[in-house]
């Protein structure tokens, strides 16, 4: 049994790896026009703490680490309550609403890393699959963000410049709903999918040792 100083340092020491490893992303991996980037799977610190600790601490802990990345990202959240931002005048509640999705909600989150900790015998399995399910559900809460406040720049996304083929025809065949969905999947899978792999993956490989997936409550 793990005391609760230790699991708060544990759990700070993992948090600021994860900050660090975003931070050396940005310095040369690009970012998305729109907001969203690749790091070097700066949220597998994050799903391990709730699988060495359990989910519920784990959502302690990525509710915290959702708090890091509202500060990491300040400039985009101050200018998401300026004119503007969203279109003409100051959309109050389309910020709150970026604010709660594309943070609060998509990072804590990850607090389900630990999902699989005691229903999968294997450790590095269980790691994995717990970052799949974790890093997916951060996904997905991206994708709704994008569809409720950026769904009417799909056609614009589809038809620019250089964009495939496929893109016009999606603009031409699906309606205005279906095409702001799959716009905001595209768009958000074009950072998600390779960080989900990636971090699915390094959890795989980092899962087979046996220190890093001790189970710390126990």
């Amino acid at each position: 049994m793990i005391t609760k100083t230790r699991k708060i340092t544990e759990s700070a020491m993992l948090l600021a790896i994860a900050i660090l490893l975003e931070l050396a992303a940005k310095m040369f991996i690009p970012e998305m026009p729109f907001g969203g980037q690749v790091t070097l799977v700066s949220m597998l610190p994050v799903v391990l703490i709730s699988y060495r600790h359990g989910m519920r601490w784990g959502f302690v802990a990525s509710f915290t680490y959702a708090l890091l990345e509202m500060a990491l990202g300040a400039k985009t959240v101050s200018a998401a309550f300026l004119p503007g931002y969203f279109g003409d005048g100051t959309m109050i509640a389309n910020a709150i609403c970026m604010c709660l999705l594309d943070y609060v909600v998509a990072y804590t989150l990850l607090g389900l890393g630990g999902i699989f900790r005691n229903k999968i015998k294997n450790p590095a399995t269980a790691l994995a699959c717990g970052a799949l399910v974790a890093l997916g559900a951060r996904y997905v809460s991206h994708i709704l963000s994008g569809y409720i406040l950026f769904s009417g720049y799909a056609s614009w996304y589809f038809t620019q410049d250089g964009f495939p083929a496929w893109g016009a025809w999606l603009v031409e065949n699906l309606n205005p709903t279906v095409l702001g969905i799959t716009y905001s999947v595209v768009y958000n899978g074009m950072y998600m999918i390779p960080e989900m792999v990636l971090t699915t993956v390094v959890a795989l490989l980092l899962g087979k040792n046996k220190f890093i997936t001790q189970k710390k409550d126990q």
